[in-house]
Protein backbone atom coordinates (compact mmCIF):
# COMPACT_ATOMS: atom_id res chain seq x y z
CA UNK A 1 0.00 0.00 0.00
CA UNK A 2 1.18 3.58 -0.92
CA UNK A 3 2.17 6.44 1.38
CA UNK A 4 -0.50 8.39 -0.38
CA UNK A 5 -3.10 5.44 0.70
CA UNK A 6 -2.45 5.07 3.93
CA UNK A 7 -2.93 8.66 4.14
CA UNK A 8 -6.58 8.11 2.87
CA UNK A 9 -7.00 5.40 4.71
CA UNK A 10 -5.92 7.13 7.99
CA UNK A 11 -8.11 10.47 7.02
CA UNK A 12 -11.14 9.13 6.21
CA UNK A 13 -11.17 6.88 9.94
CA UNK A 14 -10.24 10.28 11.52
CA UNK A 15 -13.92 11.53 10.43
CA UNK A 16 -15.42 8.68 11.81
CA UNK A 17 -16.08 6.71 8.66
CA UNK A 18 -17.07 3.11 8.70
CA UNK A 19 -14.52 0.11 7.49
CA UNK A 20 -16.95 -0.07 4.46
CA UNK A 21 -16.28 3.35 3.47
CA UNK A 22 -12.58 3.14 3.76
CA UNK A 23 -12.27 0.01 1.49
CA UNK A 24 -14.55 2.11 -0.96
CA UNK A 25 -11.87 4.70 -0.71
CA UNK A 26 -8.78 2.16 -1.52
CA UNK A 27 -10.26 0.73 -4.03
CA UNK A 28 -11.77 3.82 -6.10
CA UNK A 29 -8.76 6.01 -6.99
CA UNK A 30 -11.08 9.13 -7.36
CA UNK A 31 -12.79 8.75 -4.03
CA UNK A 32 -9.15 8.31 -2.14
CA UNK A 33 -7.91 11.41 -3.76
CA UNK A 34 -10.34 13.75 -2.37
CA UNK A 35 -10.31 12.19 1.10
CA UNK A 36 -6.45 12.42 1.10
CA UNK A 37 -6.62 16.04 -0.96
CA UNK A 38 -8.35 17.29 2.73
CA UNK A 39 -5.65 16.08 4.91
CA UNK A 40 -1.77 16.85 5.53
CA UNK A 41 0.08 14.55 7.30
CA UNK A 42 2.12 15.59 10.45
CA UNK A 43 5.46 14.48 10.58
CA UNK A 44 4.81 11.57 13.24
CA UNK A 45 1.92 10.53 10.72
CA UNK A 46 -1.25 12.13 12.53
CA UNK A 47 -3.68 13.29 9.72
CA UNK A 48 -4.41 16.96 9.65
CA UNK A 49 -7.62 18.46 8.16
CA UNK A 50 -6.98 20.96 5.87
CA UNK A 51 -9.54 23.57 4.02
CA UNK A 52 -7.97 25.54 1.16
CA UNK A 53 -10.94 28.12 -0.43
CA UNK A 54 -10.62 30.51 -2.51
CA UNK A 55 -8.57 30.67 -5.45
CA UNK A 56 -5.54 28.76 -5.95
CA UNK A 57 -3.14 31.66 -7.30
CA UNK A 58 -4.77 34.55 -5.18
CA UNK A 59 -2.38 35.68 -1.70
CA UNK A 60 -2.63 33.15 0.84
CA UNK A 61 -4.10 33.79 3.63
CA UNK A 62 -3.47 30.86 7.00
CA UNK A 63 -5.39 30.59 9.95
CA UNK A 64 -4.52 28.57 13.20
CA UNK A 65 -7.85 28.36 15.52
CA UNK A 66 -8.13 28.36 19.28
CA UNK A 67 -8.85 25.98 22.01
CA UNK A 68 -11.12 23.86 21.60
CA UNK A 69 -12.24 24.77 18.51
CA UNK A 70 -11.19 24.20 15.04
CA UNK A 71 -10.57 25.40 11.93
CA UNK A 72 -14.82 26.07 11.79
CA UNK A 73 -13.82 28.81 13.98
CA UNK A 74 -13.15 31.13 11.15
CA UNK A 75 -15.44 30.34 8.35
CA UNK A 76 -16.55 34.15 8.40
CA UNK A 77 -13.11 35.56 7.58
CA UNK A 78 -12.50 32.68 5.36
CA UNK A 79 -15.32 33.14 2.96
CA UNK A 80 -14.85 36.95 3.72
CA UNK A 81 -11.18 36.77 1.83
CA UNK A 82 -11.76 34.37 -0.50
CA UNK A 83 -14.99 35.75 -1.87
CA UNK A 84 -12.60 38.70 -2.57
CA UNK A 85 -9.55 37.01 -4.38
CA UNK A 86 -7.42 35.28 -1.62
CA UNK A 87 -6.70 32.02 -1.02
CA UNK A 88 -7.37 31.18 2.24
CA UNK A 89 -6.02 27.99 4.19
CA UNK A 90 -6.87 26.61 7.98
CA UNK A 91 -6.47 23.10 9.46
CA UNK A 92 -7.91 21.55 12.50
CA UNK A 93 -5.06 21.18 14.82
CA UNK A 94 -4.01 17.60 16.19
CA UNK A 95 -6.62 16.50 18.08
CA UNK A 96 -9.11 19.20 16.89
CA UNK A 97 -12.00 19.03 14.84
CA UNK A 98 -11.95 16.09 11.69
CA UNK A 99 -7.76 15.81 12.45
CA UNK A 100 -6.31 12.98 14.18
CA UNK A 101 -6.20 12.35 17.81
CA UNK A 102 -2.62 10.97 18.69
CA UNK A 103 -2.09 10.27 22.51
CA UNK A 104 1.23 12.67 22.52
CA UNK A 105 2.48 15.48 20.75
CA UNK A 106 -0.23 17.70 22.43
CA UNK A 107 2.52 20.82 22.99
CA UNK A 108 3.22 24.41 21.22
CA UNK A 109 6.58 23.47 19.75
CA UNK A 110 4.60 20.09 17.74
CA UNK A 111 1.08 22.81 17.11
CA UNK A 112 4.21 24.89 15.08
CA UNK A 113 5.89 21.96 13.50
CA UNK A 114 2.14 20.79 12.06
CA UNK A 115 1.83 24.46 11.21
CA UNK A 116 4.62 23.71 8.54
CA UNK A 117 4.02 20.95 7.35
CA UNK A 118 0.56 21.95 6.27
CA UNK A 119 2.38 25.19 4.72
CA UNK A 120 4.96 23.03 2.94
CA UNK A 121 2.17 20.27 1.40
CA UNK A 122 -0.05 23.26 0.44
CA UNK A 123 3.26 24.85 -1.27
CA UNK A 124 2.70 28.32 0.56
CA UNK A 125 5.86 30.16 0.08
CA UNK A 126 4.72 33.80 1.28
CA UNK A 127 1.56 34.07 3.26
CA UNK A 128 -0.14 36.26 6.21
CA UNK A 129 -0.23 33.87 9.47
CA UNK A 130 -3.78 34.67 11.33
CA UNK A 131 -3.44 33.22 14.99
CA UNK A 132 -6.43 33.63 17.15
CA UNK A 133 -6.22 32.67 20.78
CA UNK A 134 -4.21 29.37 21.28
CA UNK A 135 -3.17 30.02 17.18
CA UNK A 136 -1.73 33.11 18.23
CA UNK A 137 1.14 30.97 20.49
CA UNK A 138 0.75 28.66 17.44
CA UNK A 139 1.84 31.74 14.76
CA UNK A 140 4.44 32.91 17.23
CA UNK A 141 5.92 29.60 17.65
CA UNK A 142 6.04 28.53 14.12
CA UNK A 143 8.18 32.04 13.77
CA UNK A 144 10.86 31.00 16.57
CA UNK A 145 11.01 27.59 15.53
CA UNK A 146 10.89 27.86 11.57
CA UNK A 147 11.74 31.76 11.13
CA UNK A 148 9.26 33.97 8.76
CA UNK A 149 10.68 32.72 4.85
CA UNK A 150 7.43 31.73 4.42
CA UNK A 151 5.73 34.53 6.44
CA UNK A 152 4.36 38.05 4.39
CA UNK A 153 2.74 39.29 7.58
CA UNK A 154 1.53 38.42 10.83
CA UNK A 155 -1.96 39.05 12.87
CA UNK A 156 -2.65 38.22 16.17
CA UNK A 157 -6.18 38.38 17.28
CA UNK A 158 -7.17 37.77 21.16
CA UNK A 159 -3.57 35.84 21.27
CA UNK A 160 -2.52 34.30 24.60
CA UNK A 161 1.47 35.78 23.53
CA UNK A 162 3.54 36.76 24.98
CA UNK A 163 2.34 34.85 28.22
CA UNK A 164 -0.97 33.82 29.51
CA UNK A 165 -0.33 32.14 33.02
CA UNK A 166 1.33 33.57 36.01
CA UNK A 167 4.89 32.78 37.00
CA UNK A 168 8.11 33.89 38.76
CA UNK A 169 8.87 35.72 35.78
CA UNK A 170 5.11 36.84 34.87
CA UNK A 171 3.67 37.52 38.30
CA UNK A 172 0.96 39.66 36.45
CA UNK A 173 -0.40 36.92 34.55
CA UNK A 174 -3.67 34.81 34.74
CA UNK A 175 -3.67 33.10 38.38
CA UNK A 176 -2.24 29.31 38.19
CA UNK A 177 -5.64 28.99 40.08
CA UNK A 178 -7.50 29.02 36.76
CA UNK A 179 -5.28 26.59 35.42
CA UNK A 180 -6.25 24.42 37.94
CA UNK A 181 -9.76 24.89 37.83
CA UNK A 182 -9.99 24.44 34.16
CA UNK A 183 -7.82 21.35 33.94
CA UNK A 184 -10.31 20.05 37.18
CA UNK A 185 -13.14 21.22 35.20
CA UNK A 186 -11.95 19.59 32.10
CA UNK A 187 -11.44 15.67 33.62
CA UNK A 188 -14.96 16.21 35.63
CA UNK A 189 -17.55 17.41 32.88
CA UNK A 190 -15.43 19.03 30.14
CA UNK A 191 -19.31 19.29 28.36
CA UNK A 192 -19.82 21.40 30.64
CA UNK A 193 -16.98 23.31 30.74
CA UNK A 194 -17.65 24.13 27.37
CA UNK A 195 -21.30 24.99 27.47
CA UNK A 196 -20.34 27.57 30.40
CA UNK A 197 -17.28 28.94 28.61
CA UNK A 198 -19.74 29.70 25.55
CA UNK A 199 -22.67 30.97 27.51
CA UNK A 200 -20.46 32.95 29.82
CA UNK A 201 -17.17 35.11 29.36
CA UNK A 202 -15.92 33.69 25.78
CA UNK A 203 -18.66 35.98 23.78
CA UNK A 204 -19.01 38.33 26.70
CA UNK A 205 -22.93 36.85 27.32
CA UNK A 206 -21.82 37.34 31.07
CA UNK A 207 -22.19 41.03 31.00
CA UNK A 208 -24.67 43.16 31.54
CA UNK A 209 -27.24 44.22 28.44
CA UNK A 210 -25.24 41.59 26.05
CA UNK A 211 -27.00 40.35 23.20
CA UNK A 212 -26.70 36.42 23.88
CA UNK A 213 -26.85 34.24 20.91
CA UNK A 214 -27.81 30.66 21.47
CA UNK A 215 -26.04 29.46 17.98
CA UNK A 216 -22.49 30.89 18.61
CA UNK A 217 -22.70 29.19 22.35
CA UNK A 218 -23.97 26.11 20.55
CA UNK A 219 -20.67 26.19 17.77
CA UNK A 220 -18.22 26.74 20.58
CA UNK A 221 -19.92 23.76 22.19
CA UNK A 222 -19.99 21.13 19.38
CA UNK A 223 -16.86 22.11 17.89
CA UNK A 224 -15.23 21.58 21.79
CA UNK A 225 -16.89 18.02 21.96
CA UNK A 226 -15.21 17.22 18.04
CA UNK A 227 -11.86 17.20 19.80
CA UNK A 228 -10.57 14.58 22.05
CA UNK A 229 -10.31 14.97 25.25
CA UNK A 230 -6.64 14.43 25.79
CA UNK A 231 -5.89 16.80 23.24
CA UNK A 232 -7.89 19.19 24.91
CA UNK A 233 -6.17 18.51 28.16
CA UNK A 234 -3.12 18.40 27.74
CA UNK A 235 -3.55 21.38 25.49
CA UNK A 236 -4.83 23.62 28.71
CA UNK A 237 -0.68 23.69 29.91
CA UNK A 238 0.30 24.31 26.27
CA UNK A 239 -1.83 28.00 26.16
CA UNK A 240 -1.57 28.53 29.97
CA UNK A 241 2.12 28.09 30.69
CA UNK A 242 3.86 28.17 27.17
CA UNK A 243 6.49 31.45 26.93
CA UNK A 244 6.51 33.21 23.57
CA UNK A 245 8.53 36.22 24.58
CA UNK A 246 11.46 34.94 22.58
CA UNK A 247 9.60 33.60 19.99
CA UNK A 248 7.61 37.30 19.30
CA UNK A 249 11.41 39.08 19.20
CA UNK A 250 11.67 37.09 16.25
CA UNK A 251 9.12 38.51 13.95
CA UNK A 252 10.91 40.63 11.39
CA UNK A 253 7.44 41.38 8.77
CA UNK A 254 4.59 43.34 9.46
CA UNK A 255 2.86 43.11 12.18
CA UNK A 256 -1.56 43.55 13.76
CA UNK A 257 -2.41 43.07 17.31
CA UNK A 258 -6.32 42.73 17.27
CA UNK A 259 -7.54 42.38 20.75
CA UNK A 260 -11.40 42.93 22.80
CA UNK A 261 -10.50 45.20 25.50
CA UNK A 262 -12.95 43.33 27.25
CA UNK A 263 -11.58 39.86 27.11
CA UNK A 264 -12.35 38.06 30.34
CA UNK A 265 -10.33 34.62 28.85
CA UNK A 266 -6.89 36.49 27.94
CA UNK A 267 -6.94 39.71 29.50
CA UNK A 268 -5.77 42.21 27.39
CA UNK A 269 -3.62 43.87 29.77
CA UNK A 270 -0.73 41.74 29.72
CA UNK A 271 -1.32 39.82 26.56
CA UNK A 272 -2.37 41.92 23.04
CA UNK A 273 -0.85 45.19 24.56
CA UNK A 274 2.42 43.35 25.88
CA UNK A 275 2.39 41.85 23.05
CA UNK A 276 2.34 44.69 20.77
CA UNK A 277 5.22 46.04 22.45
CA UNK A 278 7.32 43.32 22.13
CA UNK A 279 6.86 42.70 18.20
CA UNK A 280 8.98 45.58 16.80
CA UNK A 281 6.89 47.62 14.68
CA UNK A 282 3.17 46.21 15.35
CA UNK A 283 -0.20 47.93 15.27
CA UNK A 284 -2.48 47.70 18.34
CA UNK A 285 -6.00 47.34 17.68
CA UNK A 286 -8.47 47.81 20.57
CA UNK A 287 -11.92 46.79 19.98
CA UNK A 288 -13.69 48.81 23.10
CA UNK A 289 -16.03 46.50 24.44
CA UNK A 290 -14.85 43.57 22.64
CA UNK A 291 -14.69 40.11 24.54
CA UNK A 292 -12.83 36.80 23.46
CA UNK A 293 -14.84 35.55 20.77
CA UNK A 294 -14.26 38.64 18.60
CA UNK A 295 -13.85 36.47 15.28
CA UNK A 296 -18.15 35.97 15.92
CA UNK A 297 -18.93 38.95 17.83
CA UNK A 298 -17.44 41.44 16.08
CA UNK A 299 -16.70 39.13 12.54
CA UNK A 300 -18.25 41.79 10.12
CA UNK A 301 -15.29 44.65 12.01
CA UNK A 302 -12.78 42.10 12.13
CA UNK A 303 -13.20 41.09 8.65
CA UNK A 304 -12.81 44.76 7.69
CA UNK A 305 -9.46 45.15 9.13
CA UNK A 306 -7.87 41.79 8.08
CA UNK A 307 -8.56 42.67 4.39
CA UNK A 308 -6.86 46.04 4.75
CA UNK A 309 -4.10 44.90 6.63
CA UNK A 310 -3.45 42.00 3.85
CA UNK A 311 -4.31 44.07 0.79
CA UNK A 312 -1.55 46.85 1.77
Amino acid sequence: MSAFTRLALAATIAVGGFAVQTQAAAATPTAATAVASQYVAAADGTPLYVKDWGPKNGPVVVFSHGWPLSSDSWESQMQFLAERGFRVIAHDRRGHGRSGQPWAGNTMDQYADDLDAVLRAKGVKRATLVGFSTGGGEVARYIGRHGTARVAKVVLVGAVTPIMGASATHPEGVPEAVFDSLRKASLDNRAQLYKDIANGPFFGFNRQGAKVSAGQADSFYVQGMQAGAKATYDSIEAFFHSDFREDLKKVNVPALVIHGADDQIVPIETTGRATAKLVKGARLIEYAGGPHGITDTHKDRLNQDLLDFVSQ
